[in-house]
């Protein structure tokens, strides 16, 4: 049985490769790596673990702890194959940005002056906040050079060159629009 994989689906499968085993897991994991720029929510996480299943790209088994129920999924060759072929494929992809300080910021005309400022603001300082994160979390992804995971380690790079640009870019408007518009 061949389907279309969502994004959500390409992060699971991902993420079960990667050792994640439980649909909490793979959350566990997107937290503190893809969802700065590819989140998944529980909401659409179960029912695509679901999705996948029923489809034979993953396989389920009970897993119960401590009386909790619990379900444990593991990538089927289908599945590997899967994967495989959306990492290899020749395209370019879905490019996103979800930003709604971007975007807040994109309808700051309808602001008063003031206003629009404190919108670069908080661009600034929401970027010099997420910089702050990504260092806290580099150690780890430089261990994982050491695992064999080069790859998150060298996103996380992308990551902190985009942030820095970013609050660098809004420290440079917050001083045009000081200056009435000017550069």
């Amino acid at each position: 049985m061949s389907i279309q994989l969502t994004p959500t689906a390409r992060v699971i499968l991902g993420m079960l490769k990667l050792g994640a085993r439980t649909g909490y897991e793979i959350k566990q994991v997107i937290e503190v790596s893809t969802r700065f720029f590819w989140g998944a929510s529980y909401g659409q996480i179960y029912p695509e673990l679901k999705r996948l299943s029923q489809a034979g790209l993953v396989s389920a088994s009970d897993a119960p702890r401590g009386g909790v129920k619990r379900t444990e999924y593991e990538l089927t060759p289908e599945g590997e194959r899967a994967l495989e072929e959306w990492l290899a494929a020749d395209d370019f992809g879905t490019f996103e940005l979800r930003d709604e300080l971007l975007l807040r910021f994109f309808f700051a005309d309808l602001l008063d002056e003031a206003d629009a400022r404190a919108v670069v603001r908080r661009i600034r300082e929401r970027s010099e906040w997420i910089v702050e994160r990504f260092r806290e979390i580099e150690p780890d992804a430089r261990d994982g050079i050491r695992e064999g995971r080069l790859y998150p380690h060298l996103t996380l790079q992308y990551g902190l060159a985009l942030m820095e640009w970013t609050a660098e870019w809004a420290s440079k408007t917050e001083r045009q629009l000081e200056n009435g518009g000017t550069q």
